[in-house]
């Protein structure tokens, strides 16, 4: 029986987190960097990326912010870029940009409407292209990991999220039909689809329904951004090269089956 192959050793790997200026990204930047990885932190809030990457920094960590703003094709290109010039080409990227519709279908605006599906679904699609692309190129591998969201799969009447359900959908299908696209290039795509965690973005729903939403919960509690460590590096670890097309639920039991 051969040993057993289990490493979160990222040295020498280029990771690009996209949305990283607060919630699920401020930590995944975290987690990346801890591992070893060179982590350049994107987002809107460009003093918020700068922020967290002298945080890391000064914990003696390589990392640097940088605006993005991924409904922006020419930002994504200059993000990869800066990445490029900064530490070397791209290898590990997390497309966790997204925003919330935050409101009933039939009451969402039309700019809304764009802003949702141009974040949370066509800025995954540019971004992974990007950084595929230029690997292809390269001929080297790589590993993308989408977030989706438990949202795709399961939805309440009284939710008032099915735009930005049906876009985490569209992420789920999006990294099966890229895992298969890729896979002769060494490029594995997967995705975690969370369950209610505690963000900048969850606050806005609880502003809304209160936080005794939880006490419907099998567990009666939220997720805590930490709570994604293992499942992020577990995807992105070399040796985890036969996995692909994969999207891991992690909420707890909170959502039915």
């Amino acid at each position: 029986m051969a040993d057993a192959n289990i490493s979160t050793d990222l040295a020498g790997r280029v990771a690009l987190v996209t949305g990283a200026s607060s919630g699920l990204g401020w930590r995944f930047a975290q987690t990346l960097a801890r591992a070893g990885a060179a982590v350049v932190a994107g987002g809107r809030r460009a003093d918020r990326v700068e922020a967290l990457a002298a945080e890391l920094v000064a914990q003696g960590r390589r990392a640097a912010g940088c605006g993005l703003d991924v409904c922006d094709p020419a930002s994504i290109t200059a993000a990869v870029d800066f990445a490029e010039r900064t530490y070397g080409p791209v290898d590990i990227l997390i497309n966790n940009a997204g925003v919330a519709d935050a409101n009933y279908a039939a009451k969402l605006s039309l700019e809304t409407v764009d802003r949702v599906i141009d974040t949370n679904f066509r800025g995954v699609f540019l971004m992974s292209v990007e950084v595929a692309r230029r690997l292809i190129d390269a001929g080297k591998p790589g590993g993308i990991v989408n977030i989706s969201s438990s949202g795709a799969y399961h939805y309440a009447h009284k939710s008032a999220a099915a735009l930005y359900s049906a876009t985490k959908a569209g992420v789920s299908r999006l990294t099966e039909t890229l895992a298969v696209e890729w896979a002769a290039f060494g490029i594995n795509v997967n995705a975690i689809a969370p369950g209610f965690f505690r963000s900048e973005m969850s606050a806005g729903y609880l502003d809304r329904v209160g936080a005794t939403v939880k006490q419907a919960f099998p567990r009666k509690r939220f997720g805590d951004p930490e709570f994604l460590d293992s499942t992020l590096l577990y995807l992105v670890s070399p040796d985890s090269h036969f996995v692909t097309g994969t999207c891991i639920l992690v909420d707890d039991g909170q959502m039915p089956r």
